[in-house]
């Protein structure tokens, strides 16, 4: 029998964490929590939870320090942000972070054990082109070569710079392999949106923007002047023609 999923909660409000707690083990979950963004980081190591639950406001470490934390040593860790206030300057400091998803309080647990279980979906299940056997652009295989010094292992799920892994969060994995399934095609942030979230994802679409400066930071030799996803203005993005198809 498979293990229940566990979803570490870290937050210092104890009625918002019972109820959190409580939604997500009736939804099947086993759940961890921790009060704090110090004992957070303590329960990561040992609790290895599938998934974290995060408060912006936090004592000791608030949110944002932990979130990057958690991106420096577990890169594939997925994390949903909860803010306190419904205002995009937090939205975009936690996906700046590295957060996967984000729910503004108040929120309804239904509506949170919804964006767990979509947001360990997106990272779990490999993408339509993995699941076919097929390489993202259509080719036999499941190794992609985007440049003569990075390859996208779907299978093994990881890219790989110079031979060396590349530590990229489930979301910015999902995005680049939309994008290399469209290799040289122009892609609206809302279809990127649909691609690398899914068709039942919450959100804004400008959060495309952050994640994409996010590959762009970890792939490019100079992200400012990107050679690889490359910006259609007033549009959205496309991967450059993979190397077999230049010429």
């Amino acid at each position: 029998m498979e293990r229940p999923q566990t979803i570490l909660v870290v937050d210092d409000e104890p009625a918002l964490t019972d109820v959190v707690t409580y939604n997500l083990r009736q939804a099947g979950f086993e759940t961890v929590v921790a009060r704090s963004g110090r004992e957070a980081l303590r329960l990561v190591e040992d609790a290895r939870p599938d998934l974290v639950i995060l408060d912006l406001m936090l004592p000791e470490l608030d949110g944002l320090t932990v979130c990057r934390t958690l991106r420096d040593r577990h890169p594939s860790l997925p994390v949903v942000m909860l803010t306190a206030r419904d205002s995009e300057l937090d939205r975009v400091l936690g996906l700046e972070t590295g957060a996967d998803d984000y729910v503004t309080k108040p929120f309804s647990p239904r509506e949170l054990v919804a964006r767990v279980r979509a947001v360990l979906r997106r990272a779990g299940r490999p993408g339509a082109s993995a699941e076919r056997g097929e390489s993202a652009s259509g080719r036999g295989g499941r190794r992609v070569t985007l440049t003569p010094d990075l390859v996208l292992d779907l299978a093994g799920r990881e890219v790989r710079k110079r031979g060396e892994p590349v530590g990229l969060t489930p979301t910015e994995f999902r995005l680049l392999e939309a994008l290399a399934s469209h290799p040289g095609q122009a892609l609206s942030r809302g279809q990127l949106f649909r691609l690398a979230w899914g068709e039942d994802a919450f959100g804004d679409e400008r959060t495309v923007d952050v994640h994409i400066r996010h590959l762009r930071e970890k792939l490019e030799d100079a992200p400012s002047e990107p050679r690889l996803i490359l910006t259609v203005r007033g549009y959205g993005y496309k991967l450059r023609p993979l190397p077999a198809e230049e010429g």
